[in-house]
């Protein structure tokens, strides 16, 4: 009786252990045994390229291959004389030791997060080129597999880095169009999903789904590398010459807004990006702000003349210490050189502060602000790379009792550089506020698909007739005033000086400076805007770094070689074609 209560229940635990097994944990041993068996491998897409407006290679990706060893499945056998054998083979082929190699085949295991113990099934052995892997898979080591993926590569290393940024180590997009333009340049991952047997080889026939991938498109900027390569001696001579703190110099085409040259210091490789310091990452043109000083004049000057207060050759009295504003005595700013009484153009071209400041307070707080705003400033540019900032640029409720006269030469504002470029641009395209840009379209080398980036008109600032009077008074800038070192042999240049006292420990210093230089050429049918900003420059002596002195001639040497690139016709050469057309 006892053997048949025992048989009896044996059976019932064998039937209740079965039904278990087949019916209660069913769902998870199929999961389990179909986790073990599917496989889903990622194909990576190739990154889009990166070129300048004629075609010349600024980013790219070349394929390699992650080579590494599976230590479950080389087991026991890499220890073999026939695997040993390959192995040292492979060892020479990569030029790493053997004893190296053979530790990275030993098994390995490790614990999750819960705690569980797994074996590692991958171990890197290192990136190598393709050609070296068909040298390795030519072995057939069993075990020892490589995985493609894409490097990225900058074959103008530091040149334009600041625009076309960079990708880190991991594939991330940090910086410049490499981020701002990832959605177009990443492309689409691929896959495979399929089964593999207990030896974790892929059964070819099993598989289920297979997408291919679908590689980024590329962007063509409107940056042309001759003359980024020219701003880009300019500003090593001005680094070696004033060792400043930073400098930019930026190039752009005023009828259309496009940027044909950025250039910041401090720069970096965008290879070799995590060698540099941080600073270096940042974008000075459009991540930092400085106080424009003089170059802002151009702001009071060509306002009051749009809005009829005045004429170019209506006159002020300079030397006059103060003036009455709305009831109340206001003390002027000093001029670094005194001067009596001067008409409009003579403001401009002397770069009088007092002057300045008088066509403020007849604009009054809200014009002053409001043609400050259209002419950009207290805004981001918009030009689509991370890390623009506004400036600064303070409501009139917000003023102090001197921001009326001080304003207008240029203080109690902070602006990028990319914002006073944009500002003189201005005057340059007759009045229009211009949309800059670098992108100028997206297409892909297998297909006629392509995004055009036609130029953005976004406002009108002043009259072109206005416009056509600041061209000739700042012309005179050039000519006449503080702007002689810009000037460029055969063309008339149009431009101002700016010498900003920088502001340390919250007040302005004396011996430290911005100085800088922003104007256009031919004056009378502009090309190129050309801007150079400073950042504490030092000259010999100690003396003040006067945007004259340290950025006007960087302007002359891009402007004069430009012109021979571009091939713009001197002022005599134009007015002799125009001639044979009138005649």
């Amino acid at each position: 009786m006892a053997l048949c209560l025992c048989t009896a229940a044996f059976f019932c635990v064998m039937v209740w252990k079965l039904y278990d097994l087949h019916v209660v944990e069913a769902p998870k041993s199929r999961e389990k045994v179909s986790s073990q068996r599917q496989v889903v491998r990622i194909i990576n897409a190739k990154r889009g390229n990166i070129t300048d407006s004629r075609g010349n290679l600024l980013a790219s990706s070349r394929p390699v291959i992650d080579l590494g060893v599976d230590p479950e499945a080389i087991g026991e056998i890499w220890d073999g004389p026939d695997t040993r054998e390959k192995l040292e083979k492979m060892s020479k082929i990569l030029n790493i030791p053997l004893p190296e190699i053979l530790e990275k085949c030993k098994r390995h295991e490790y614990a999750d997060k819960s705690g569980k113990t797994l074996k590692v099934r991958w171990r890197l052995i290192g990136t190598i080129e393709e050609n070296v892997y068909e040298e390795i898979s030519a072995l057939k080591i069993y075990g020892i597999k490589g995985d493609r993926k894409y490097v990225r590569s900058y074959p103008s290393e530091a040149l334009a880095c600041h625009v076309i940024g960079f990708v880190n180590k991991e594939g991330v997009p940090v910086s410049g169009i490499e981020s701002s333009a990832n959605w177009y340049l990443k492309g689409q991952e691929g896959w495979i999903q399929g089964e593999k047997d207990a030896r974790r080889r892929e059964i070819a026939h099993f598989r289920t789904r297979e997408v291919p991938p679908v590689d980024g498109m590329n962007i063509e900027l409107s940056i042309d590398i001759i003359i980024q390569e020219m701003a880009n001696r300019q500003l090593q001579k001005i680094v070696e010459n004033f060792h400043p703190e930073n400098a930019s110099i930026i190039v752009s085409d005023p009828a259309t807004g496009f940027i044909l040259a950025l250039a910041n210091y401090p720069a970096f490789d965008p290879n070799n990006y995590n060698q540099y310091p941080l600073e270096n990452l940042k974008n000075f043109a459009i991540s930092s702000q400085i106080e424009p000083g003089s170059t802002f004049k151009i702001v009071p000057i060509s306002a009051a003349l749009n809005e009829d207060l005045v004429t170019q050759d209506d006159t002020f009295d300079c030397a006059a210490p103060t003036l009455t504003y709305r009831g109340r005595i206001l003390k002027l700013p000093p001029d670094d050189h005194p001067a009596g009484i001067l008409s409009v153009r003579q403001i401009a071209e002397q770069s009088s502060n007092r002057g300045s400041a008088q066509l403020g307070a007849m604009l009054g707080d809200q014009k002053l602000f409001d043609y400050a705003k259209q002419f950009g400033y207290g805004s981001k540019t918009g030009l689509g790379l991370s890390g623009e900032i506004n400036g600064f640029l303070a409501s009139p409720k917000n003023w102090d009792g001197l921001t009326i006269t001080r304003l207008p030469m240029g203080h109690a504002i902070a602006a990028t550089p990319l914002q006073i470029h944009c500002a003189m641009a201005t005057i340059a395209n007759q009045g229009v506020y211009m949309q800059p840009q670098l992108i100028r379209r997206v297409y892909s080398e297998n297909s006629p698909e392509e995004i055009v980036f036609a130029p953005k008109r976004l406002r009108q600032v002043i009259s072109p007739k206005t416009a056509a009077v600041m061209c000739d008074i700042l012309t005179d800038v050039t000519e006449k005033g503080t702007g002689k070192n810009a000037l460029v042999k055969g063309f008339k240049v149009a431009g101002k000086t700016g010498t900003a006292q920088k502001i340390i420990n919250g007040k302005y210093s004396k011996k430290q400076h911005v100085g800088s230089f922003t104007g256009f050429f031919p004056s009378d049918r502009p090309r190129l805007v050309i801007t150079v900003i400073v950042d504490d420059a030092h000259r010999e002596n100690g003396r003040p770094g006067y945007g004259s002195v340290v950025a006007a001639p960087a302007f002359a040497n891009i402007a004069r070689e430009a012109a021979s690139y571009l091939g713009i016709q001197t002022d005599e050469e134009f007015e002799n074609i125009i001639a044979l057309k009138d005649w």
